[in-house]
């Protein structure tokens, strides 16, 4: 065995502890307040280390232009290259825009936050496990975007039009410019992140309205971030990809692991039938 695997080992279930507030010695039981605190502080300090560092890294935008033409150029060889051509489309209808402004700015963090209070309260196994989901895509999409600056279609495509920034303020509100990195297009975390709330939200509810809902809001927002010249389709694929590794990265930790074994659950196996007398 690794000299390095008991220390691994540890560190892994350190990180569940920190994720899921769990107690990692006998002690008096808790109130739910005291639960839920912690939990509460744990997303909140990862969104404001996500905000932070973005809006501290030192991106050139030299750089991130002639990355921002390599992604150009790898969409061209994959005849992915649609930002234009989609915006076309659109951008000559207020209402529409308007629309997809909407959903860019108010169908990202209010819906990230109002599902996680609901998987707090309601399912903390799936919480835990979309909590952790976040750190982990999210720590990867910090280290590329400070390893791989790209501007955004807004900012190096020509003809494109940042619909958002010229009809909406409220967008300002809710990201200020202090915490805003321009040049972190790859990967989508906008796209990713509410992926990770649709799969949150499909293994802890049957219910077919809300799981209608949380797939509406994703593939609304996957549509809006290209359409709106925030991000190119790439971006959005590798922030889809990203999410999914971080979801199936969380399942390694114990709650994760416990959620296939929930009633109802997307990641439970085929129920297992009685063996015959």
């Amino acid at each position: 065995m690794s000299v390095i695997a008991p220390y691994a080992h540890r560190a892994r279930h350190l990180a569940y502890d920190a994720v899921s507030c769990r107690a990692t010695h006998a002690g008096p039981p808790v109130s739910a307040t005291s639960r839920l605190v912690p939990r509460v502080a744990v997303v909140v300090a990862a969104v404001i280390a996500y905000f932070g560092v973005r809006g501290l890294t030192d991106s050139s935008p030299g750089s991130a232009l002639r990355n921002a033409d390599r992604v150009r150029a790898a969409e061209g060889f994959l005849h992915l290259d649609w930002e234009s051509s989609l915006q076309k489309l659109v951008v000559g209808d207020p209402a529409v825009t308007r629309v997809l402004n909407w959903i860019y700015i108010f169908g990202h963090w209010p819906v990230i936050a109002v599902t996680l209070l609901w998987l707090l309260s309601r399912h903390p196994e799936v919480y835990t496990r979309t909590a952790g989901a976040m750190l982990a895509s999210g720590a990867a999409g910090l280290a590329v975007f400070a390893a791989y600056p790209v501007a955004p279609p807004r900012l190096a495509a020509p003809g494109m039009t940042d619909t958002v920034t010229q009809q909406s303020h409220a967008y300002r509100v809710l990201q200020p410019p202090a915490f805003t990195n321009q040049y972190a297009a790859m990967p989508s975390l906008h796209v990713g992140w509410n992926l990770l709330m649709t799969l949150a939200v499909l293994a802890a509810t049957r219910r077919i309205w809300l799981r209608v809902l949380a797939v509406v809001l994703t593939v609304s927002m996957d549509a809006t971030v290209v359409l709106t010249a925030n991000h190119y389709v790439l971006d959005a694929l590798a922030g889809a990809a990203l999410a999914h590794a971080g979801w199936y990265a969380a399942a390694r930790f114990p709650a994760g692991r416990r959620m296939r074994s929930l009633p109802g659950s997307l990641l439970a196996g085929p129920p297992r039938r009685p063996p015959r007398r």
